[in-house]
């Protein structure tokens, strides 16, 4: 794949294996909103490199594409809403509790991923913490799509939400503040007719979202996750359906979705990983 480096922007394929994927046309989210983001850190460079979501007191949810040198990870950050701050106030109405970081005891990459894959598929990992989480109202976990519903749900046409911090464009910067945007998710078939006139493939392990214009993930939050509301639980909760995985390079255009791993395809290995 050839690929032209700028000094502004170094990713110009057409669609590449991200390793930093961010909000385009985004809000803020409300300090303690997504409590379950987590973003994972490097031990060269102890910096952010991927998001995650916190899925029990134990695992971390993430993408493969994240975690191929598995020694390059050692930590993740819960509990955060601006990176370049210790505390982060709402104003003078309240403050969150600092930010919690909590090494990495084991990075389980699925047995399936392939880097070599152009394709990018099987793209999912989980992180066992060394030590069990305390929840707080600032970290809490997400909810699997474990209902039978939700388990054989396409999901198209519904409306998602991605969230994360990294850049708020297409430039290299960032102002490092938790980002969400809302989505609505594509129909396979769709995303297959947009990415298949370049060589491309939509599997059934993978979901689309977005496509709408000026709105998308453009390279900050490879990992993070795609959320969709559940309405029918007894209460209503966000449930992750999708993992950052990769984007066309026509980020926040019009007809290009992101592409996500789909969560209910390895809800049994999360649980089998989780269990052992």
């Amino acid at each position: 794949m050839f690929c032209i480096t700028t000094l502004i922007y170094v990713l110009l394929c057409f669609y590449s294996k991200p390793f930093t994927v961010a909000i385009y046309g985004g809000e803020e989210a409300g300090i303690g909103e997504f409590p379950w983001l987590v973003y994972l850190k490097s031990g060269q460079s102890n910096k952010f490199v991927c998001g995650g979501s916190l899925i029990n007191s134990r695992y971390v949810l993430t993408a493969g594409h994240c975690v191929t040198d598995r020694s390059n990870i050692v930590s993740v950050r819960l509990g955060e809403h601006n990176v370049k701050t210790d505390v982060d106030c709402d104003g003078s109405k309240y403050c969150s509790d600092p930010p919690v970081d909590v090494e990495v005891e084991e990075v389980i990459l699925h047995e399936g991923y392939n880097e070599d894959d152009s394709y990018i598929q099987v793209d999912i990992a989980l992180l066992r913490l060394k030590k069990k989480i305390n929840y707080t109202k600032f970290i809490q976990p997400i909810n699997l799509p474990l209902s039978p519903e939700l388990r054989n749900k396409s999901f198209s046409g519904v409306t998602v939400v991605v969230a994360g911090w990294g850049r708020t464009n297409t430039t290299i910067s960032s102002n490092g503040i938790k980002l969400k945007v809302k989505l609505p998710v594509i129909s396979n078939h769709d995303c297959n007719h947009f990415y298949g006139k370049n060589n491309g493939h939509i599997a059934g392990s993978q979901i689309c979202a977005g496509g709408e214009k000026g709105k998308d993930f453009c390279g900050g939050d490879s990992g993070g996750p795609l959320m969709y509301l559940n309405k029918k639980a007894e209460e209503e909760n966000l449930v992750v359906i999708g993992i950052v995985s990769y984007q066309s390079t026509r980020c926040g255009s019009d007809h290009f979705p992101g592409v996500y791993t789909r969560v209910t395809e390895y809800l049994e290995w999360i649980l089998d990983k989780m269990k052992s």
